[in-house]
């Protein structure tokens, strides 16, 4: 049985820009880091990996991996995008945070079941922060996963 999400991980440029961006604005601490030098089937590397933790116990992890090539791009809201979710006080602060920081800062845009804001990281990625709306009218798990698979279904035949 999956229990849950561990962690994430993605490539970043500069660790400690990643860190900044990540502990410092964002307020996830950074709970550990190493270097991988070797890698499972005995080839040499040199990479650092960083973990920074959610409230959840989750993790966002990066590697900086500076002699691997990799092609860091703006990634737009559909290729990638993390969500992180958090209650409105926090989002409204974290607005006017990245606005006054001269971070790349969109929203409030309201989905009807969350409202979000929009950052760019140093890497490129689109992070999102979401709290969710209260809804009197919230449908069960079963209605929603049913309604799910029934929108699905009509997308698979449509397109």
């Amino acid at each position: 049985m999956i229990r849950g999400l561990h962690h994430n991980a993605y490539r970043c440029r500069d660790a400690e820009e990643t860190r900044k961006f990540y502990e410092d604005f964002l307020g996830l601490r950074l709970v550990n880091a190493f270097e991988i030098n070797e890698t499972k089937t005995g080839r040499e590397t040199k990479v650092l990996h960083a973990f920074f933790q959610l409230g959840d116990g989750s993790f966002l992890a990066f590697f900086e991996a500076p002699d691997q090539p990799f092609e860091f791009k703006d990634q737009h809201d559909y290729d990638l995008h993390i969500a992180l979710e958090t209650d409105e006080a926090t989002l409204l602060n974290m607005f006017e945070q990245g606005k006054a920081k001269g971070i790349e800062t969109r929203g409030i845009s309201d989905h009807g079941f969350i409202k979000s804001i929009y950052f760019r990281d140093p890497n490129g990625y689109v992070i999102e922060l979401a709290t969710p709306t209260p809804s009197d009218s919230d449908p069960s798990m079963e209605e929603k996963s049913t309604a799910a698979r029934r929108v699905l279904d009509s997308w698979q035949a449509s397109k």
